[in-house]
């Protein structure tokens, strides 16, 4: 059972939340991630896959706060995306020390810089304005651990595409989450950039 090998601190909030029983896609997909490759994580929709983004993150970091830099970034298509994690991710950090910001382009790019230099553990943004605080040295990448895209989809957009490529050129060493419904071949190509040696998880 997946969940029983999680964090404590994670065990107790899903037991407050009342999930007892992981779906099909977080009993294969949790153990993987947690293995520290990288991984392409396909499922369909209401499959559970922002939950297991969520609770393979916390795990990752321990569920407490250290230092000043992010430690996990997860990327989202836009505004809306990332305000709906942010939350997700609330309902499972409140009692705990972890700092979560989240970042989208409407947001002023320096107000961002300032806020993320205050120190948090979990940045919630999009590739875009991610890109911008990179170039802006807004953001230090050198305690990150893991790096997941959320719906992963969009990343054949152009402009999503070159920021990611970017961004993750500039990453010296993490662990990579991609989780979409299905492989897109603009996806399976990041295989030979920041994705190498993936596993795939599919259900």
């Amino acid at each position: 059972m997946p969940f029983k090998k999680l964090h404590s601190d994670i065990q107790e909030k899903l037991e407050y939340l009342e999930i007892t029983t992981p779906t099909p896609f977080q009993s294969r997909s949790i153990p993987v991630i947690k293995s520290g490759t990288n991984v392409y994580c396909m499922a369909s929709k209401d499959s559970g896959k922002t939950t297991t983004l969520i609770l393979t993150t916390l795990q990752k970091l321990k569920c407490e706060a250290v230092g000043n830099s992010p430690r996990a970034v997860v990327l989202v298509e836009n505004k809306e995306k990332a305000l709906e994690l942010y939350d997700a991710f609330l309902t499972y950090t409140r009692h705990s020390s972890l700092r979560v910001y989240v970042g989208y382009e409407q947001l002023n790019i320096y107000v961002q810089k300032s806020e993320i230099f205050e120190g948090i553990d979990i940045l919630i943004s999009t590739p875009v304005t991610m890109n911008k605080l990179f170039l802006l040295n807004g953001v230090s990448t050198s305690q990150l651990t893991i790096f997941s895209v959320d719906d992963a989809e969009f990343l054949v957009q152009k402009s999503a595409y070159n920021a990611v490529m970017s961004i993750t050129q500039s990453i010296e060493k993490c662990q990579y989450v991609l989780y979409s419904e299905k492989m897109h071949p603009k996806l399976k190509r990041f295989e030979s950039y920041f994705m190498e040696y993936s596993k795939i998880v599919a259900t």
